[in-house]
């Protein structure tokens, strides 16, 4: 190995450990990206209507969706704390039932006596340092989402200037190539965000609506609970599902078994027939892809990790087909 391909071995090595310092720097301004790009999409179907120009279009729709989200809060939150609390009243019935069904509550008394062991002053005093450590967390959190709320909205107003750094730290003999990228990547990452979202909705009220036809408490809650996770594929429908089921494991086996058939339909539909048709122009994941791309960045950065795995993994995708596909694996001869 000579001195230059040392020296750029060295150089990989250290942008790649600079790269995992800043990892949630990166992470944040990957999440601002997917807001803009997000925000980005109603913004062009509206100048495209009417005759805007780029701030204003960006506030009227800031502005829709905040009274949007007022509006909606404003008739479901209510239910929606009603139906929380009810399911903090029938958790401990749940635990019960599920002991019962276990085999008897040994199990559980352990469990329990246990906590009463835990429940000292000598035991509790640590927990007062892990409460702050979480209440620290939070605050982190927090600020991280007020950032990347921040820069996406800069982001949104006024992209071309956010396009031209990307393209002068490009070479000049591949910025045709970066500038076609660019657009692609944009493109898929609005038509995956649009797909989805019309999806999760979708599900949302269509579960909604049949856990209310089956007469199932806590309707609304679970019907939230599932069109949300639908953002998270493969594990996420799977995850939700357990709360209607846990639900109706209260009421009877009968209702466990109309439930569980229910989300089956619903799921299934939304896999592998609402979802493909949404997507159909874009970019449609394979299950085993998505599903590799969650555990590993769950593993690698936690819940955020998860919920930008497949923003991240639908932007490299297209890079992997205009780069490594087009440009080195269809060349090598």
């Amino acid at each position: 190995m000579n001195g230059r391909a040392l020296l750029g071995t060295l150089a990989l090595v250290l942008l790649a450990l600079l790269v995992w310092e800043l990892r949630w720097v990166l992470l944040v301004l990957f999440g601002a990206v997917v807001v803009a790009v997000a925000l980005d999409v109603p913004v062009t179907l509206l100048r495209r209507r009417l005759p805007l120009n780029r701030p204003s279009a960006v506030a009227l729709v800031i502005a829709a969706l905040v009274v949007v989200g007022w509006k909606v809060s404003e008739l479901l939150l209510p239910e929606l704390l009603q139906q929380a609390n009810q399911f903090t009243e029938l958790l401990p019935v749940l635990l019960q039932r599920l002991g019962d069904l276990a085999g008897g509550s040994v199990a559980f008394r352990g469990f329990e006596q246990r906590l009463l062991e835990l429940a000292t002053w000598e035991k509790l005093q640590p927990l007062g340092g892990q409460l702050l450590g979480v209440a620290g967390g939070a605050a982190n959190s927090t600020i991280q989402i007020l950032l990347m709320v921040l820069l996406a909205i800069l982001l949104a107003l006024d992209p071309k200037p956010h396009q031209r750094l990307v393209l002068a730290a490009t070479p000049q003999f591949w910025r045709g190539s970066m500038r076609a990228l660019l657009r692609e990547g944009r493109e898929a990452l609005g038509g995956w965000l649009a797909g989805m979202t019309i999806s999760a909705v979708t599900v949302f009220l269509l579960t909604w609506a049949g856990l209310a036809l089956l007469r199932l408490p806590l309707a609304l809650l679970s019907g939230l609970v599932c069109g949300l996770l639908t953002f998270v594929p493969t594990i996420g429908p799977t995850v939700a599902t357990a709360l209607p089921l846990a639900v109706a494991l209260l009421i009877s086996p009968a209702k466990v078994v109309q439930v569980l058939v229910l989300r089956l339909l619903l799921q299934n539909a939304e896999a592998f027939v609402l979802t493909p048709l949404l997507l159909s122009r874009t970019v449609n994941l394979l299950p085993t892809v998505a599903l590799m791309a969650q555990l590993s960045l769950g593993a690698l950065l936690g819940l955020p990790g998860v919920l930008l795995a497949l923003p991240l993994v639908v932007v490299l995708q297209v890079v992997s087909q205009r780069v490594l596909v087009e440009q080195v694996m269809d060349r090598w001869t």
